[in-house]
Parts: structure tokens; C-alpha cells; sequence
């Protein structure tokens, strides 16, 4: 990738729910926007603004600080692995565009979506 643009977008907090469906009126209202409602594996979710609703979430899943999204996920996975960091997953093809999971060196294990 080739831009003077930075590769983060925007950052999305990672709500853990019990029942999406009574959680979704709460969003829409704090952010007047509509979900946009998906599964993926055995997740239910519904990005609603800047929040991303995941009912159905395990310890692995609960254990990912944030969900990034970026320009080139390629890049990120480079950076990553260059600055001692570890893929856990992917880059591979998801629900709404190419992802992976990473641990950081620092420890911390986050998410990266490239926007489609």
C-alpha cells in the first residue's frame, strides 16, 4: 500500500451481550444509526455505529481487546509480525471483508477487518 493515508480507519468497542435483540435498541438510540446484523462461526453481532455487539462470545472471543479496521490487511500482518507479534489468525476471507486475529508483542490480542 502506497498512500500517505494512515492503514487504521476507525476502531470499533466490542460489546458483549447475552440477547442482541434487547441490547439493539440501546445503540440505535445512542447512535441514530441502523445495525448492520451477521454471523460469523457461532457468533451472532451487529456493528451499530462505532460499537460491534457479539452475543454468544467464549473466553477466546472475549479475550480480543478491540476490532480495528483498516486499509490493507496485509500491511498490518507484516507490521506485526516484524515488531515480534504473532498471527492467530488469518489473514483469511470473514463475513464482511478479509480479517485476522493478532497478539501483539505487548500481549494484547486484537482483531483487523479490511474494509471492503
Amino acid at each position: 500500500m502506497t498512500t500517505d493515508q494512515p492503514n487504521p480507519l476507525d476502531a470499533l468497542a466490542r460489546v458483549y451481550v447475552d440477547d442482541i435483540d434487547s441490547a439493539l435498541p440501546l445503540y440505535r438510540t445512542l447512535t441514530g444509526e441502523e445495525p448492520h446484523a451477521f454471523a460469523f462461526r457461532s457468533l451472532r453481532l451487529a456493528k451499530v455505529g462505532l460499537f460491534l455487539l457479539i452475543e454468544g462470545a467464549d473466553e477466546h472471543v472475549r479475550s480480543h481487546a478491540a476490532t480495528i479496521a483498516v486499509r490493507d490487511i496485509d500491511q498490518v500482518a507484516r507490521t506485526i509480525e516484524s515488531a515480534g507479534g504473532k498471527l492467530l489468525e488469518g489473514p483469511a476471507a470473514g463475513p464482511n471483508g478479509p480479517r485476522l486475529i493478532a497478539q501483539h508483542s505487548d500481549g494484547n490480542v486484537l482483531e483487523y477487518i479490511q474494509r471492503t
